[in-house]
């Protein structure tokens, strides 16, 4: 009997691969592949997680409502604006399949998250890449790209995995460029990185009826929820009947929801998340920049480091590796000869600096 044919769409995706975790021999590695928060969770996150164990034979709330009013009142919204996801994934997903299809065309950044494209092709619409200027995304070059196909821009403020931004004049004139039946997604995933007056995520561009803008955030980067797969979208109302409408019924588990709550409540622990993020991100990018490799000034709470060509990034890979510490090779986006490199604890990342410090020397003696 044949093998049932799938949407001849489907088989142009490349499935998505995320970062490494283990390494042969190493019981601990560095793993500073995956842009999770160095800190863990805030310990009221744990307590609400390993309590929500007591009652794992229950449904979750599918519509997540307390999750959805702690989330409005504290971003000054209100609860039917916003939509909960299994990680920010499911939302991207969601919104190609809603308000994109054959015929269709999505537009994202040259080295944009790997996961518009995906979600582009899963849903049959055609994918347009725009190329950048420094790693950083050409806002006029993306309004050049609109035509009437058009459905959906999504724009990452900071972009993954260059953690490159745009400032605020920039973010509103691509909305105020862009035509009106046109979604303007931006993914705000590492937005608590950034405290400077000309930033913004877009939340102001998102109004409660109409604006076509929706911002995408997460729980797995500065909260420390990635295993738990927490994401959310703030929407006009109108985009947020439809993205209930996809969205999967019981998407977002009961230990996810109650502690993404309780991590919402804990402001403390993300202003040491951020304080950590402050102090060694600039350190990091003096010193690898010391060294000789072009690093691209980050927003994140990560760093894309460049080697002088693959063969070297491949030579590099293997150092790190060889030392228990695993980065993300990115040739995936476009990037053969760059690393991405998230912000460890102090000894992961000083732990990197000697491995990069013992590579550039033994790759000066053999020159000799």
């Amino acid at each position: 009997m044949p093998i049932v044919a799938p949407n001849p769409h489907v088989l142009e995706i490349v499935p998505y691969i995320a970062g490494e975790a283990k390494l042969p021999g190493f019981d601990h590695p560095a793993k500073l592949s995956s842009n999770e928060s160095p800190l863990g969770p805030s310990p009221a996150a744990l307590d609400a997680y390993m309590k929500a164990g007591a009652e794992l034979e229950r449904y979750p709330d599918g519509a997540a409502i307390e999750l959805r009013e702690t989330l409005a009142r504290a971003n000054g919204l209100a609860s039917d604006q916003v939509v909960c996801g299994t990680g920010s994934e499911q939302l991207i997903d969601g919104l190609c399949r809603a308000y994109a299809g054959p015929g269709d065309e999505v537009v994202f950044t040259e080295h944009a998250f790997i996961m518009y494209h995906v979600a582009t092709l899963a849903c049959g619409a055609t994918p347009v890449r725009v190329p950048e200027v420094e790693y950083t995304a050409d806002v006029d070059a993306m309004l050049a790209a609109v035509t009437p196909q058009t459905r959906i821009v999504f724009i990452a403020n900071p972009n993954n995995p260059t953690g490159t931004v745009i400032d605020r004049a920039a973010l509103h004139r691509l909305r105020e460029g862009l035509p009106e039946n046109v979604l303007l997604v931006v993914d705000a995933a590492y937005c608590e990185y950034i405290d400077t007056p000309d930033y913004s995520f877009g939340a102001e561009l998102v109004q409660p009826v109409d604006g076509n803008t929706v911002v995408l955030h997460t729980f797995s980067k500065i909260y420390g929820l990635a295993a738990l797969r927490v994401g959310w979208a703030r929407c006009p109302r109108e985009v947020a009947m439809v993205l209930h409408r996809v969205r999967g019924v019981f998407n977002v588990s009961t230990p996810a929801q109650l502690a993404a709550i309780a991590a919402l409540g804990d402001a403390s622990h993300i202003a040491k998340a951020r304080d950590h993020n402050d102090r060694w991100l600039p350190w990091l990018e003096e010193r690898i920049a010391a060294l000789g490799f072009k690093v691209t000034p980050s927003a994140g709470n990560f760093l894309l480091f460049h080697c002088a060509d693959e063969k070297e990034r491949v030579a590099l890979d293997q150092a790190l590796r060889g030392a228990g510490i695993i980065l993300r090779p990115v040739a995936n986006y476009g990037l053969p000869a760059a690393l991405r490199a998230t912000i460890g604890i102090e000894d992961e990342n000083r732990r990197m600096v000697d491995v990069l410090e013992r590579f550039v020397a033994n790759r000066q003696a053999s020159k000799v």
